[in-house]
């Protein structure tokens, strides 16, 4: 697999004001149809948890502090600043990113990955768009890339797929349909957890996922 190209982006802390440098992927930001957010955990930037919200040219446009834990860095499309009129002009995917629907999956998603074996999560579309990730970055890269030939040769119908990388993470999706739109949702383990295990725990995600529509 070629090497996804990475961005520098400077962050400012917007309450301690500390700034660091973090790398984040063209090709994320480039496939957002508005600004990406990125939510910054405590021990990143600074002691602070907050979000950043990241235009096209890589330039952040204003900060968020948040009153929840994060344990991993996310980075997502935000939502469309758009008017009820311009709501039925908008894509599936764009209604769907800009939906209370879609914070509840993310808020579920963040309570899931709170245990040290299940490192990360994401929702892709079929095509393997980004919408929201906690995956480290080199397996996110992986999934993103997998998805993407899964397109190419038709195969996005094929419900579940279960990846076990180079460094002996799992990597278990299920194609979900809700909301009228398609997307796949994405967990990785560490390790540890066994196939059979894995497959468990997706199940039940998916299910609760489904009791909030």
């Amino acid at each position: 697999m070629e090497l996804e190209k990475l961005q520098d982006v400077q962050i400012i802390c917007p309450k301690g004001k500390k700034r660091k440098i973090l790398k984040v992927p063209e090709k994320i930001i480039n496939q957002s149809k508005q600004l990406t957010t990125i939510s910054i955990p405590s021990g990143l930037v600074c002691e602070h948890s907050f979000q950043a919200f990241v235009d096209k040219n890589f330039q952040v446009r204003g900060y968020q502090m948040v009153d929840f834990e994060l344990s991993k860095m996310e980075i997502y499309e935000g939502k469309s600043d758009i008017s009820e009129e311009e709501v039925e002009e908008a894509d599936d995917i764009s209604k769907f990113t800009s939906s209370s629907l879609f914070d509840e999956i993310i808020n579920l998603l963040r309570g899931f990955v709170d245990d040290k074996d299940i490192l990360g999560s994401a929702i892709l579309t079929v095509n393997g768009k980004v919408l929201y990730s906690s995956l480290p970055q080199n397996t996110l890269f992986s999934t993103m890339k997998e998805f993407e030939v899964r397109n190419e040769k038709k195969l996005v119908a094929v419900r579940r797929m279960f990846l076990e990388l180079e460094n002996r993470m799992t990597v278990c999706s299920n194609y979900m349909d809700l909301d009228e739109v398609n997307f796949i949702l994405v967990l990785v383990y560490s390790p540890k957890i066994k196939l059979g295990m894995g497959n468990l725990l997706l199940r039940q995600l998916a299910k609760k996922i489904e009791s909030l529509n």
